[in-house]
C-alpha cells in the first residue's frame, strides 16, 4: 500500500514542481501592459488630481489622473510588499507628490492596517497604450 500511494503522489509532486516555479511568471505576464512613454518624466505631480491608483507590481505604480492621463512611478528600488498588498500612504514634503517623496506599504493585519516598507518614489512618466 506504501508503494502505491508513492506512485501517485510522484506525479502530483512532479506537477508542482513544474509549476510552482512558474508562479511568479505568471504574476508578472497578469501585470504586462501596452503602455509606452510620452514626453520626460517630470518630478512631481498634484494630488489633488490624482483620481486612482493602480500597484502593478513591488516597483511600479501607476498615477491615473483626473483627466485621464496616466503618470507611471517606477520606484528605483522595489518595495517590499507594495505588490502583494497593492495599498500605500504617502506624506507630502510640498504641495506636491515628488520623487523626493516617500511612501509606505499598508498591510493588511487582523487590527486593521498597519505600515510596512517605506520605500523613495521616482520620476513620474507619461504613458499611454501603444498606437494611440
Amino acid at each position: 500500500m506504501k508503494s502505491s500511494s508513492l506512485r501517485l503522489f510522484k506525479p502530483w509532486a512532479a506537477a508542482l514542481a513544474i509549476t510552482i516555479p512558474a508562479l511568479p511568471a505568471l504574476a508578472e505576464q497578469k501585470k504586462a501592459d501596452e503602455m509606452v512613454a510620452v514626453g520626460e518624466p517630470v518630478s512631481c505631480i498634484q494630488p489633488s488630481r490624482i483620481r486612482s491608483t493602480n500597484v502593478r507590481d513591488d516597483q511600479t505604480i501607476d498615477f491615473t489622473m483626473i483627466n485621464g492621463d496616466v503618470y507611471r512611478n517606477k520606484l528605483p528600488y522595489r518595495c517590499p510588499g507594495l505588490g502583494f498588498e497593492e495599498k500605500f500612504a504617502y506624506k507630502l514634503s510640498t504641495n506636491d507628490l515628488c520623487s523626493v517623496d516617500i511612501i509606505t506599504v499598508l498591510q493588511s493585519g487582523g487590527m486593521g492596517l498597519m505600515q510596512g516598507a517605506s520605500c523613495g518614489l521616482g520620476s513620474f512618466q507619461k504613458v499611454q497604450k501603444a498606437g494611440q
